[in-house]
């Protein structure tokens, strides 16, 4: 029997599915009254706003109440996968005596489907195929983790395995960006808070990891850049062009501002408060 096909980047499985959560974001995380969230919350405490069917009652109005932080978060899929496949359709308001449990699996599987994201999106580039076979290897290893038990999950040793696939993104990244003609700037891992980059040739760069929080990068030209992990919170993208950007999230270009003018990747989706 044939293996299956690993799903593409954009694949429901990697997406958030609200509607089959119990709404574990809104419970098992804590956050603090800040510009990003208008009130305390301790982990394992339901939102003030979670509602009975574990919607959330403000969804429509997250940024003008007060919440920009829940905008530019995204489990990746994670959360139904608790919910349904972990736990089996048995939600902590059912069964809260798996509550505790459930709350600490979440955040561990959260961290696998982010890397599963990155890894189904590897494996979408041609220019990288020589990167293929021990990233479909990496691939099948963390599918088969995320529908193990909770007490695999627990037992999971996250940073090192992160750590390990790591190295076959950053081969698929390098291959993919060799493919992109010119000298390509390295600005891995670089403080660029606030850095005045607009207009700039980053064609094919490396801003891994990179602080670009309020840096202006309106007009910049990130075709085929690899952004993963890079802070992109209050970033100017406003008539950039991220085509083909590699490891861009949707998280990402949330935390960003951005217009009309600005290019995205295909599978993303242009965030609702960027202006024209």
């Amino acid at each position: 029997m044939s293996r299956p096909t690993a799903p593409h980047a954009d694949h429901p499985d990697l997406r958030a599915d609200c509607g089959s959560c119990f709404g574990l974001c809104c419970v098992a995380l804590p956050f603090a009254r800040s510009a990003d969230f208008g009130a305390d919350k301790a982990a394992g405490t339901p939102c003030g706003n979670l509602q009975e069917d574990f919607g959330c009652g403000i969804h429509a109005r997250l940024r003008e109440r007060g919440y920009p932080g829940c905008t530019v978060f995204d489990c990746f899929g994670a959360g139904q996968k608790v919910s349904q496949v972990t736990f089996g359709g048995r939600s902590w308001r059912t069964e809260p005596e798996s509550a505790r449990t459930m709350y600490e699996v979440f955040p561990v599987v959260r961290q696998l489907h982010e890397l599963l994201r990155y890894t189904a999106e590897a494996l979408d580039l041609p220019a990288a195929k020589a990167a293929h076979h021990e990233l479909r290897r990496a691939y099948d290893r963390l599918d088969a983790l995320t529908r193990d038990t909770a007490e695999a999950l627990l037992a999971t040793d996250v940073p090192a395995l992160r750590a390990e696939v790591n190295t076959h993104l950053l081969r698929a990244s390098e291959l993919a960006r060799a493919a992109v003609p010119g000298k390509k700037r390295n600005h891995r891992g670089a403080d660029l808070l606030g850095a005045r980059l607009r207009g700039a040739k980053l064609r094919g760069a490396t801003l891994r990891g990179a602080c670009l929080i309020a840096a202006d990068l309106s007009g910049a030209d990130l075709r085929e850049a690899d952004l993963i992990g890079a802070d992109m919170r209050d970033t100017d993208l406003s008539g950039a062009d991220l085509t083909g950007a590699l490891f861009l999230t949707q998280p990402q270009l949330n935390a960003a501002r951005g217009d009309t003018a600005t290019r995205i990747p295909a599978a993303l989706r242009r965030p609702g408060h960027w202006g024209s």
